[in-house]
């Protein structure tokens, strides 16, 4: 009888070591996630190797901090357009290789969020929105994101949304630095519904504020729709 219990209560120990061995590595992998790029939202090491990388290129001039911010990317871009790259501001595999960084080393990069799985596009977008309309109604701030998709369709303007968010002058919020605000969660909301073809602004390419706008040329475009305190037209 002292045998038989005795190897139940082994039996149960094995159980509960086993168990607990598999939460922890189920935890451990659920909170430490790792990526392969550098983009808007990452922090970590490979910012860090890659900000180190071009600062040794003389394409960063920076504090190499492993954040990134509008330094790394205005250095990213630079050199992908000079080493045929795709010019979007993203260090992929292929840019890591072309600095000769490999991303599978142990280096890594924690986005903002803790997640991996943010979309570049949709987080760049959510920055623009909250840099340029936080305060305005949400339709508003969907309304800024659609013209930003418009003018990636229009043959007008860039074909990406990293290039027309940063094409010089465009946007306030890149010159005054209020692209690198974390966006909150309606920008992100309103960025989503942008991209899924919510367009309150059928179509328009601009917006400004009537109250504070000092170019002379930005009134010849006609005004189409009026949300917040924002105008919107195309030309």
């Amino acid at each position: 009888m002292k045998n038989k219990m005795c190897k139940i209560i082994f039996l149960l120990c094995c159980v509960f070591l086993t168990a607990s061995a598999a939460l922890y590595y189920k935890n451990k992998n659920e909170t430490v996630t790792t990526i392969s790029y550098v983009s808007w939202g990452t922090r970590g090491q490979l910012v860090r190797d890659v900000q180190q990388a071009l600062k040794n290129r003389g394409y960063y001039t920076r504090n190499v901090d492993g954040i990134y911010g509008t330094g790394t990317y205005n250095a990213i871009v630079s050199f992908q357009r000079d080493n045929g790259l795709t010019a979007d501001g993203i260090a992929g595999e292929a840019t890591l290789r072309a600095l000769g960084i490999s991303s599978g080393t142990g280096s890594s990069g924690i986005g903002q969020t803790g997640q991996s799985n943010i979309d570049e596009d949709l987080y760049l977008l959510a920055s623009a929105i909250h840099g340029e309309a936080r305060g305005e109604p949400y339709e508003g701030q969907v309304a800024v994101g659609a013209v930003i998709l418009n003018r990636v369709s229009s043959e007008d303007f860039p074909n990406s949304i990293a290039e027309v968010v940063y094409q010089r002058g465009a946007f306030d919020a890149v010159r005054d630095g209020q692209i690198t605000l974390t966006p909150n969660d309606t920008a992100f909301r309103a960025a989503q519904d942008a991209l899924n073809g919510w367009d309150p602004t059928n179509g328009a390419l601009y917006y400004w504020n009537p109250a504070t706008a000092t170019s002379r040329w930005i009134w010849s475009v006609p005004i189409t729709t009026s949300i917040g305190r924002h105008v919107f037209g195309v030309k």
